[in-house]
């Protein structure tokens, strides 16, 4: 059986699905795409590209009919992936880009040999409209804003908490000009639904913890509104002493190799001296990760990422578990 549902339906039983199916082409899906979704597409890049010259080359009856034996083929060897794993006891929803021939077709397939199918109209292009809107609208929010010195466990102390945003880690970046040490960031509209979702996700009878931000995490917008309500939240300055910081920041430097350390070295050369710029780089290169650390502490990232907001509280952040205890009196506190 298959039946059509407005996005927000899809929405509200999102993770009442056993697999959500996004009908796109693999560059369409890598691009961005619903949190969850699997990519079973109905056509290829390389054929996705080919109906759309013959539609609009030649006619949309030709593009149907080749499209159609595309589909087939590749549905047959989906359903091998989808079965066994996925019984027709599963709850399946499916999207395309806009809810048309794509997810039909594909959907009306897997509904023929048993499968119940909810396909969203409008598809992906729907969802985005929701997106944006709600970031662009979004609903009073609590926060309680962790800011601090680079180093101070503050992506530590989120990993712990309840009732999280953990924006660096949906940007894939540390948000500093090391911060892409981990590989490519995600495109804004995959940042964008990732982000959604958390925000959905939350507790609105609890204050949600989030780090501070700058207006931009390497090539990721943070949403205006997003911004406005951290700034205004709950502020929390997390302290640490400096051999704990250093071991902290230690881990980011054992990641990078020769050519990356280098090429962001060149990129702060600017905000530090051409002594202690030197001073890192013999460091590095000697395996004295320490060094690099402290260096880099003291005469790049406190002076530039300065913190110059005033703090509600201020916490040392030298016992973790003491920290997080505090922390979350604090969240009850702001409950009440």
């Amino acid at each position: 059986m298959i039946q059509t549902i407005p996005i927000e339906t899809f929405l509200e039983s999102q993770n009442t699905y056993d697999l959500i199916i996004d009908a796109r082409s693999p560059h369409e899906y890598g691009e961005s795409h619903v949190p969850s979704a699997q990519n079973f597409y109905a056509l290829s890049d390389e054929e996705h590209h080919e109906i759309g010259t013959i539609y609009k080359q030649i006619s949309p009856f030709e593009a149907r009919v080749k499209g159609a034996s595309y589909v087939c083929l590749n549905a047959a060897r989906h359903i091998h992936d989808i079965y066994p794993t996925f019984t027709p006891n599963s709850r399946i929803a499916i999207y395309c880009a806009r809810g048309g021939m794509r997810s039909s077709s594909l959907g009306t397939i897997l509904s023929d040999i048993g499968y119940r199918i909810d396909r969203v109209i409008g598809g992906y292009k729907s969802y985005r409209t929701f997106v944006t809107d709600y970031l662009e609208n979004l609903p009073p929010l609590h926060f309680i804003t962790l800011a601090g010195n680079t180093g101070c466990g503050k992506s530590d102390l989120l990993s712990e908490l309840d009732n999280v945003i953990d924006l660096e880690k949906m940007a894939n970046h540390y948000g500093s000009v090391f911060g892409d040490v981990n590989g490519a960031q995600p495109t804004q509209k995959e940042f964008q639904n990732r982000l959604t979702h958390a925000l959905l996700a939350l507790n609105p009878a609890q204050s949600a913890f989030v780090e501070a931000e700058s207006k931009r995490i390497g090539k990721i917008m943070l949403p205006a509104a997003l911004y406005k309500q951290m700034e205004s939240g709950f502020r929390v300055e997390i302290t640490a002493p400096l051999e704990q910081r250093v071991e902290r920041i230690m881990r980011m430097y054992d990641a990078m190799d020769e050519r990356f350390f280098m090429a962001r070295m060149e990129r702060i050369s600017p905000y530090i001296s051409r002594d202690d710029k030197d001073s890192s780089i013999t460091a590095f290169l000697n395996g004295d990760l320490s060094r690099v650390s402290e260096i880099l502490l003291t005469q790049y990232y406190d002076k530039v990422y300065k913190v110059t907001i005033k703090p509600d509280v201020s916490i040392c952040n030298d016992d973790l578990t003491k920290t997080l205890e505090i922390l979350r009196g604090i969240q009850d506190e702001q409950r009440r």
